[in-house]
């Protein structure tokens, strides 16, 4: 069976084919980094808009490799969570192609792909397992216990993790997306020469809230002199909080849970620090594994849409008018 993935949950097109015996054939994605960088952040009329032009560019790259008409049996596309517009842009291409070639679609969850693409590379990961989601919109540690069951164990209660280090970002005077140059940046600094705050680790839940390390930075931004290694020094005690207040509330899940598997996903899951000291405490803490995607993947991309599209293949509906899309829809719930 081979599944066609239409990701347009933000500011990046993703198509994708994933093949149940051969994996991944093609992923194919399209950023938007230079019309952000631009405007210092995303647009939602706009992003939508770049959708339209991006996905007839990407379709017509794979139609060059490949008759999809005779080559694809489902197409997923990602219909929650996300931006209105750009998910109605995906959809509606979804439905409209599925229509003409008679293909069943099947609208699926952006937030359970991101979970479920370490998948795509490691074949055996096994359920129940943590995973601690972490984007530029969502900071969540879930309780994965099977296919389509999911408990939300924590969540953020302001900015995201990717939202606070963005903002951050350009408070140092950054370009956007910051978070990637922030982490550059604190490759310099200097350990422990500033420390921050880490909201919420002596909660008994394990929520999250970056607002206040956010506000944190600003001061200390404002009030140092502005060199470079004092711009590095800040950006590396921002990682090093960041880090911390994560690893702390995911210690805590793994232990209430009893459990040694940890599934870190979503586009700050490409931090290396992150990845590092992760595999530290699972390893030290519980003789645990630790799972993430390749770089490529980490991001919003396609093939993660095809590859939860092969696993939920039998959900999918004969082809229809009905556009379906759920701007907020919550891992925890999923039915449409």
């Amino acid at each position: 069976m081979r599944i066609l993935g239409i990701e347009t949950s933000c500011d990046d097109t993703g198509i994708a084919i994933y093949d149940t015996k051969k994996g991944l054939l093609i992923n194919e994605i399209y950023n938007q980094r230079k019309l952000n960088n631009t405007h210092g952040g995303i647009i939602p009329e706009l992003a939508s808009r770049e959708h339209m032009t991006a996905m007839i560019l990407l379709l017509n790259k794979i139609f060059k490799k490949q008759n999809i008409s005779e080559f694809i049996d489902i197409i997923a596309y990602t219909a929650g969570p996300g931006l209105v517009g750009s998910l109605l842009v995906g959809a509606t291409f979804a439905c409209s192609l599925g229509l003409s070639l008679n293909i069943p679609v099947l609208p699926v969850n952006h937030m359970e792909a991101h979970l479920l693409s370490p998948m795509l590379e490691f074949k055996f990961i096994k359920f129940p397992f943590i995973a601690l989601l972490v984007s530029g919109k969502h900071t969540q540690i879930i309780g994965a216990y099977r296919l389509g069951e999911y408990e939300i164990l924590g969540n953020c209660l302001d900015d995201a993790v990717g939202e606070a280090f963005d903002k951050t970002a350009k408070l140092l005077g950054l370009k956007y997306p910051g978070g990637v140059e922030l982490c550059k940046l604190a490759c310099q600094g200097i350990k422990n020469y500033f420390y921050f705050p880490r909201p919420m680790i002596r909660h008994p839940n394990l929520n999250f809230s970056f607002s206040g390390l956010k506000t944190f930075a600003a001061q200390k931004i404002n009030n140092c002199n502005q060199t470079m290694q004092e711009r590095a020094n800040i950006a590396r005690a921002f990682e090093d909080a960041v880090i911390d207040i994560l690893l702390i509330k995911t210690k805590k899940a793994l232990k209430q849970k009893n459990w040694k598997r940890l599934v870190i996903a979503g586009g700050v899951s490409a931090n290396y620090n992150l990845r590092k000291r992760s595999e530290q405490m699972v390893k030290k803490n519980f003789n645990g594994q630790v799972f993430y995607s390749s770089l490529k993947l980490c991001t919003d991309n396609g093939a993660m849409i095809a590859y939860l599209g092969s696993l939920r293949h039998k959900e999918a509906k004969n082809p229809q008018l009905d556009i379906l899309v759920k701007p907020k829809w919550s891992i925890s719930d999923l039915s449409f």
